[in-house]
């Protein structure tokens, strides 16, 4: 008998391993550095009189050389004069990290009406909730239940969904009269043996696409439009984008995502962002690369 309970637990074990794996990303194993904020020189906007467009993100948004994140190149597509670009992303964390450490209070504190504020997290929220994944995994969804996990300096951490984490921050944003982009995550690189584009992110870009929608946020899906452009192009020109084996861009790759995400920004219905792109944004079409 207590063999068999044994074997049992052994067997839910197993497949709660298995479970916790489905639909994870590809190349979730890549290096994901937490990058230490005191390293880093937090932007502001260089002017008042102007709104601002504030980014909050990852490594795959803000990185060190070599890896360069698309946020480091949006500005590109601005005009200073009108608007102003600043990119507070940090490489390491996830939506539920960038909220715990005030990382995203700093952006709310700093909101004034007629901003605006793009979110993209994901990459970090895939793994465990415990030092494992070094305590930056969130829960798996979009729901309101929570999860105790204990932390080395003896306090307990009550863990949300990867959902709640971004509704909160989109409707904190709101609340202080900016408009709000959530972003699905960018792609992973990856082709099947017939060089054709393989898609990930299934179930996640579904969760930032409801999130929007509740939080009345835009959606961009970064997944979809950036994956539908590397599928149209040859696995080597899509390798060169990439600084490791599949999750973080290079400067080449950056720039390409940055295109993908202004491409996304003019596609939304209220095109809230056109009057803002200089020459080189205006350039770039709606949806597509």
């Amino acid at each position: 008998m207590m063999r068999s309970a044994a074997i049992f637990r052994n067997r839910r074990r197993m497949l709660a391993a298995l479970l916790a794996l489905v639909g994870l990303p590809l190349f979730a194993g890549d290096e994901r550095p937490v990058v230490d904020e005191k390293s880093v020189v937090a932007e502001k906007p260089a002017a008042t009189t102007v709104p601002t467009l504030w980014i909050a993100g990852d490594s795959t948004v803000r990185s060190n050389s070599p890896i360069r994140g698309w946020g480091q190149d949006l500005g590109a597509f601005f005009d200073p004069g009108k608007i102003n670009v600043v990119n507070r992303a940090i490489g390491g964390r996830s939506s539920r990290t960038f909220f715990t450490e005030g990382k995203w209070s700093d952006i709310e504190n700093a909101l004034k009406p007629g901003d605006f504020v793009i979110i993209q997290f994901g990459h970090n929220d895939v793994g465990a909730l415990d030092e494992r994944s070094k305590f930056r995994g969130s829960l798996k969804g979009i729901g309101d239940e929570t999860e105790s996990v204990a932390k080395p300096d003896g306090t307990t951490e009550e863990v949300h969904s990867y959902g709640w984490y971004l509704r909160t921050m989109a409707r904190g944003a709101r609340g202080k009269g900016a408009k709000v982009i959530l972003c699905s995550p960018v792609p992973h690189k990856k082709f099947d043996r017939e060089g054709r584009f393989v898609q990930d992110w299934a179930a996640w870009r579904g969760w930032v696409e409801a999130c929007a929608k509740s939080e009345r946020a835009a959606f961009v899906d970064l997944s979809e439009i950036i994956g539908r452009s590397y599928a149209k192009l040859e696995p080597a020109a899509v390798e060169g984008f990439f600084a490791d084996k599949g999750t973080h861009t290079n400067t080449a790759g950056s720039l390409f995502n940055a295109r993908a995400v202004v491409s996304g920004l003019r596609a939304i219905p209220t095109a809230p962002l056109d009057a803002f792109l200089n020459d080189a944004g205006r350039e770039i079409p709606p949806d597509g690369l």
